[in-house]
């Protein structure tokens, strides 16, 4: 048996039986309790230490009360916007001696409320990205996730703390740049169907539209190749500027029309949302609007942080984003 099957083999018992102590004061010592004896302590450290266990680290945080873990669940890690956003959680957690499990609901809209639980079961504290879930079964899941913080979601009645963005602001900023230009008709490549933020996005375009341009909408998602199967589509309505649900989207579009010779902006102009890395590199560069990723993840960790010290946390913040204008975006050519 090589060491590390070896150390897995090895257990609380076995410790207990070579210190000559019980089971319970080996766990007391694992868990750095104060009530042991000195000598009986280093005891059973050298017992494990020659028997080569090392304890469980759920098991003590069981025992403890706390794992100095905290988790949270995305609705897809394949967008860069939530990886940033985890870096944010991550980053802010580990200053305070905290790590973060990832949970990616794939989305699934009725598989949250189970992976929601489940990983709170397993953590200090949960951080819900973007949930895909209805107000009311939010609601409902509440009183079963505490501590937890919304990011990217507003419900009215949740006590939660969260941290949020105003999509309608960007999507009027978007628009205005858009009629600026000329476009007297803008395609719009809709996002997920259980999306809040995507609903958002088409109220508002709605709304602003109006008396501007004619709006068409297309069914796509939220990644490259739901953009690059769209964008034929897109450009069959007739429109002369597409907006994307999100940034990859908006690429995805970019990467169909290189590959069928038409020419962004001067055929066609594309905007995206969200301003990750690879808008700034694309070419032409992506205009888009830009969301403080990063800084989500920092103020949902602020608040957790708070609420696990049994303190007050930071009132709800609400990030308005700000039109990025580059490359991609032209008068209408019509």
């Amino acid at each position: 048996m090589d060491p590390v099957e070896r150390a897995h083999s090895v257990t609380i018992r076995d410790v207990a039986r070579a210190a000559q102590v019980s089971p319970a004061t080996v766990s007391r010592v694992m868990n750095r309790r104060s009530t042991v004896d000195v000598e009986l302590a280093r005891r059973v450290q050298q017992a494990a230490a020659s028997l080569g266990y090392h304890p469980s680290a759920v098991a003590q945080g069981l025992a403890r009360g706390r794992t100095d873990l905290v988790s949270i669940l995305v609705p897809d890690l394949g967008n860069p916007m939530f990886q940033s956003v985890l870096r944010g959680i991550s980053r802010a957690a580990g200053v305070e001696g905290y790590r973060v499990l990832v949970t990616d609901s794939h989305e699934m809209p009725l598989e949250e409320p189970f992976l929601a639980q489940e990983t709170r079961l397993r953590t200090d504290g949960l951080v819900l990205c973007s949930p895909r879930s209805h107000d009311q079964e939010l609601l409902e899941l509440a009183g079963k996730l505490e501590p937890f913080v919304l990011v990217n979601r507003h419900v009215e009645g949740l006590l939660a703390p969260t941290v949020a963005v105003d999509y309608a602001a960007g999507i009027r900023a978007l628009v205005a740049h858009l009629a600026g230009l000329g476009h007297r008709h803008v395609a719009y490549l809709s996002g997920p169907m259980a999306s809040v933020s995507n609903q958002q996005r088409l109220d508002t375009l709605h709304a602003s539209a109006e008396g501007r341009f004619e709006l068409t909408v297309l069914e796509c998602g939220s990644m490259h190749e739901d953009g690059y199967e769209a964008a034929d589509r897109a450009l069959g309505t007739g429109a002369t500027a597409i907006i994307g649900y999100n940034d990859l989207v908006a690429l995805g579009a970019l990467g169909k029309f290189h590959a069928i010779g038409v020419s962004v902006p001067d055929q066609v102009s594309v905007v995206g949302f969200d301003d990750i890395a690879f808008a700034r590199y694309a070419s032409p560069m992506l205009t888009t609007v830009a969301v403080p990723q990063e800084a989500l993840g920092e103020e949902a960790w602020q608040r957790l942080s708070a609420v696990l010290r049994g303190e007050e946390p930071p009132a709800d913040v609400c990030f308005t984003p700000r039109l990025e204008v580059r490359q991609s975006t032209a008068r209408n050519p019509r």
